[in-house]
C-alpha cells in the first residue's frame, strides 16, 4: 500500500511537470525561471489556460479580468463583522462561495478578479482603513499593489508579477489534487476552486510562509542565526521554509523570487537589512541540516523567498496564504478544466484494517 499516494500518476496533465530530482519546474513549456523573469500575470495565465477557454488576445483577457475585478468590489457589502474576524484567508474564500459555478471563460475571470479584489480589501478593513476600488485600466498586479495601498511603481510591479507566475502551477500538489478531485464530479469550478483554497490554508501546504517571518523575526540579527537554529532544532522544532516533500535538491522557485527580491532590492524596494538577515539564515540553517541530518536532502523551499518578497510588497503575513490564492486560483482551474474534459470520476479505493463483525 503506497501511503499518502506517492508515486502513484492520478492525472495526465499538458500544465506543469515537476521533476523533484533534477530541482526543475516546466510549466507549459516554459521553466519557471523564464516565466517570473518575463512574463506578466496576465500573460501565464493565457499561457495556462490555451485550449480550455475561447480565448482573447493577452490585452483582452488583461481588460476582461479588470472588469471582473471591479466588478466583484460591489460585493464587498457581504463583508461584514463576522467575516472580518476570520483569517483572511477564510474570509475571503466565504466571499468568493458566493459565486455561482460557471464553467464559461467569464466565470473563470469572475473567480480570479473576486480573489484579487478582496484580498487588499479585507487587509485594510482589518487595519481599519476603507478598501481602495479596483481600476480596471491597470494591470492585474499593478491593481492588486494599488488597491492594497502599497507602492505600486514598476519595480514592485514587476516582483509581484514574478512571484504570481513562480507560483501559478506545480504538478499535482495537495489543492491541485483536491481541485480535480471536485471537478471530476462535475461539480464546477467555483466548487473546484473553494476546495483548492480549503487544502492551500493548511500549514503543511500554502500555510507555510507566515512562520517563516517569525523566524526570521525571532532570529534578529545575522550573527544570531546559528544559535537559534540549533536551539529550534534541539527542540525538535521545524526550520520553517526548508524541506520538500517532491525536491530532493533547491526548490527551483526559491531561486525564482531570490531573484525578483534581489532586482526589487536593486531598484530600492524593501529592506537590504532583511535581505542580509535572510541570506545569513539561509547559509546558517542549510550547513546545520546537512550536518544534524546528513541522510535527508532538506534545501531552502518556496515558502523561505515568498516570505521575504511578500512582506517587501507591504502584504501581512496573516494574509500570505491569500496572495499565494490569487495567482494558484489560475491554476486550479486550468486543472480542473482539463480534469472535466477528459478525466473520470476520481475514487480511490482504500484498505480496510478495523474490526470485523462478531459471529453471533
Amino acid at each position: 500500500m503506497v501511503q499518502g499516494l506517492d508515486g502513484v500518476i492520478a492525472a495526465q496533465t499538458v500544465l506543469s511537470d515537476v521533476d523533484g530530482q533534477a530541482g526543475r519546474l516546466v510549466i507549459r513549456g516554459r521553466d519557471v525561471a523564464s516565466l517570473a523573469a518575463g512574463f506578466r500575470f496576465e500573460e501565464a495565465v493565457t499561457l495556462l489556460w490555451e485550449g480550455f477557454f475561447d480565448l482573447p488576445d493577452v490585452a483582452g483577457l488583461a481588460a476582461r479580468l479588470g472588469q471582473a475585478r471591479q466588478a466583484a468590489f460591489g460585493d464587498l457589502a457581504a463583508l461584514d463583522p463576522v467575516l472580518l474576524r476570520l483569517e483572511p484567508i477564510e474570509a475571503v474564500r466565504a466571499l468568493a462561495a458566493r459565486l455561482p459555478d460557471d464553467e464559461t471563460l467569464d466565470g473563470a475571470l469572475a473567480i480570479l478578479g473576486r480573489v484579487a479584489a478582496f484580498t487588499p480589501a479585507v487587509v485594510r478593513l482589518r487595519k481599519g482603513l476603507d478598501p481602495i476600488a479596483p481600476d480596471p485600466a491597470r494591470g492585474h498586479a499593478e491593481d492588486v499593489l494599488r488597491m492594497l495601498g502599497a507602492p505600486s511603481d514598476p519595480a514592485h510591479v514587476r516582483a509581484l508579477d514574478a512571484y504570481f507566475c513562480t507560483v501559478i502551477d506545480h504538478g499535482l500538489n495537495a489543492s491541485t489534487f483536491a481541485a480535480r478531485v471536485v471537478a471530476s464530479t462535475r461539480a464546477g469550478l467555483t466548487s473546484s476552486v473553494l476546495a483548492g483554497f480549503s487544502a492551500l490554508k493548511g500549514p503543511l501546504h500554502g500555510g507555510a510562509p507566515g512562520p517563516v517571518i517569525a523566524m526570521l523575526d525571532g532570529i534578529g540579527e545575522p550573527a544570531g542565526a546559528p544559535a537559534w537554529l540549533e536551539a529550534a532544532l534541539a527542540r525538535g522544532e521545524r526550520l520553517m521554509g526548508f524541506g520538500h516533500r517532491i525536491y530532493r535538491v533547491r526548490d527551483p522557485r526559491a531561486d525564482a523570487l531570490k531573484d525578483a527580491l534581489r532586482a526589487l532590492a536593486l531598484a530600492g524596494g524593501g529592506d537590504p537589512r532583511r535581505m542580509r538577515l535572510a541570506e545569513a539564515v539561509e547559509h546558517a540553517a542549510l550547513d546545520l541540516l546537512r550536518r544534524r541530518k546528513p541522510d535527508r536532502p532538506l534545501d531552502v523551499n518556496v515558502e523561505f523567498y515568498t516570505a521575504l518578497l511578500l512582506e517587501a510588497l507591504d502584504f501581512p503575513p496573516d494574509a500570505f496564504t491569500c496572495v499565494f490564492d490569487l495567482s494558484r486560483a489560475a491554476g486550479w482551474i486550468a486543472h480542473a478544466r482539463e480534469q472535466a474534459a477528459g478525466g473520470k470520476l476520481i475514487r480511490p479505493q482504500s484498505l480496510y484494517v478495523g474490526p470485523q463483525p462478531i459471529a453471533a
